[in-house]
């Protein structure tokens, strides 16, 4: 059974299309609407919505910061060397500059949250299956 299947069409901010640009950092799919594209700033702000199972990579963010506003569905953050922390709609994550870190849907939910995100990010390797199976339902 697969929950909050509402979030797939968006909550607070539209779904936006599949996120194809960043798609080799992402198991499974995601979907991204820009929210603030300025070049005048030096801020991303997106809306990220993530099918059940889908999670991005490890990345880190150098010269920056990351804020994640979680708007709905049920969510996976963890650092590295950190237990996995289960995120639901309200919660608030900020990673500072040169954490290692994922984030994404729990098995069997749709996900989606803002990210506010300055720097440049860093992608290295896929959470496993084998660490994303073991966590908890």
């Amino acid at each position: 059974m697969v929950k909050n299947e509402a979030v797939q069409n968006g909550t607070i901010f539209p779904r936006g299309a599949k996120n194809d640009a960043y798609a080799q950092y992402f198991t499974g799919q995601s979907y991204l609407a820009s929210l603030v594209a300025d070049p005048a700033i030096n801020v991303g702000v997106g809306n990220v919505t993530f099918e059940p199972g889908c999670r991005n990579h490890w990345h880190i963010h150098h010269d920056g910061y990351q804020i994640l506003l979680v708007t709905g569905g049920e969510g996976w953050y963890q650092e590295a060397g950190q237990p996995a922390r289960r995120l639901h709609p309200g919660d608030v994550v900020v990673t500072h500059d040169g954490v290692k870190h994922w984030h994404g849907a729990t098995k069997d939910s749709w996900f989606a949250h803002v990210a506010i995100t300055t720097g440049t990010p860093e992608w290295l390797e896929a959470v496993s299956d084998a660490e994303y199976d073991a966590l908890p339902d």
